[in-house]
């Protein structure tokens, strides 16, 4: 599930969700509405990509990874997983999530 949200009145974000709620995905913030529109609309083709995914280990050794665009601009970061596992699956449902999405998004 694709939430989007108006941090204020410039600045959205976005978050992905699998199907049982947890939060797989949540965006930095987008300058205007056009900006993340784009970034939404180009999702399912960054999938296919595997240099999108960055995997990381934070200063506690929990996992996460981030989430790149085309030109290599960070556009999400994951929630902390306790395993390289978790974490590696939270990346295949978040794909899962993606594809699964409208074309058109009525945004």
């Amino acid at each position: 599930m694709l939430q989007i949200n108006k941090e204020s009145d410039t600045t959205y974000t976005f978050s992905l969700q699998s199907e049982s709620g947890q939060t797989l995905l949540t965006s930095i913030a987008f300058k205007n509405r056009e900006e993340i529109d784009e970034t939404i609309a180009s999702l399912k083709v960054l999938i296919g990509q595997s240099s999108v995914f960055e995997r990381k280990t934070d200063y506690n050794g929990k996992f996460l990874f981030t989430m790149k665009n085309s030109g290599g601009k960070i556009i999400g970061h994951s929630m902390l997983y306790s395993s390289e596992a978790g974490m590696e699956n939270g990346i295949k449902n978040l794909k899962t999530s993606i594809s699964l999405l409208p074309d058109a998004i009525g945004l």
